[in-house]
């Protein structure tokens, strides 16, 4: 099935960076200035996520950055199902490539893609593991805590969270030997 975003949108923006860490973040769908440079997490929303990986000691280069759908959706609305469904392909395929330790999804629909019906309200901040065996870790979506300075510190604390379980959680085998590379996967 095509996704019908790519009429509206300049073009793909396919993600972007590195699997050497195993962290994989997933958000929602490019935005403006994402949809202009093809690249994800370029606007405010992605420099306050820069602001947060250096919190935590991480560089953006080293972990491995995409979206549910690599199309800006109309007058920056949310992806609907269809969309989402049609993007698939691209997730799977960064998944089977890059063998992540942990997912850190950014937002509820990211979120929504391995934890049908929960509420990111509810389960952020925590590592849960999928029936598939994927670690997912869910935090605020950065544009969300700019838009509603309450979800600011819950999303700082989500990091802090996130920080000390990437410290104490066992690296697989196959991640220690994985070669450092810069990845982009275009379709």
């Amino acid at each position: 099935m095509a996704c019908p975003l790519h009429r509206s949108a300049r073009q793909a923006v396919p993600g972007e960076g590195s699997g050497e860490s195993g962290i994989f973040f997933l958000g929602e769908a490019p935005g403006y200035h994402e949809d202009v440079q093809g690249k994800p997490f370029v606007g405010a929303a992605g420099q306050f996520l820069d602001e947060l990986l250096a919190g935590i000691g991480l560089d953006r280069r080293k972990v491995f950055i995409t979206n549910v759908v690599r199309h800006r959706p109309p007058e920056n609305r949310d992806p609907l199902p269809d969309e989402i469904t049609a993007c698939d392909i691209w997730l799977r395929r960064h998944l089977e490539v890059l063998r992540p330790r942990v997912i850190v999804t950014l937002g509820r629909h990211a979120m929504g893609k391995f934890f049908v019906g929960e509420s990111i309200s509810r389960i952020h901040g925590k590592p849960r593991k999928t029936a598939d065996g994927l670690v997912i870790f869910p935090v605020f979506h950065p544009a969300a805590a700019l838009h509603q300075p309450a979800l600011r510190d819950a999303l700082v604390a989500d990091f802090a969270a996130l920080a000390l379980f990437l410290a104490t959680a066992p690296v697989p085998k196959e991640a220690e030997k994985r070669p450092a590379e810069q990845i982009t996967l275009f379709g």
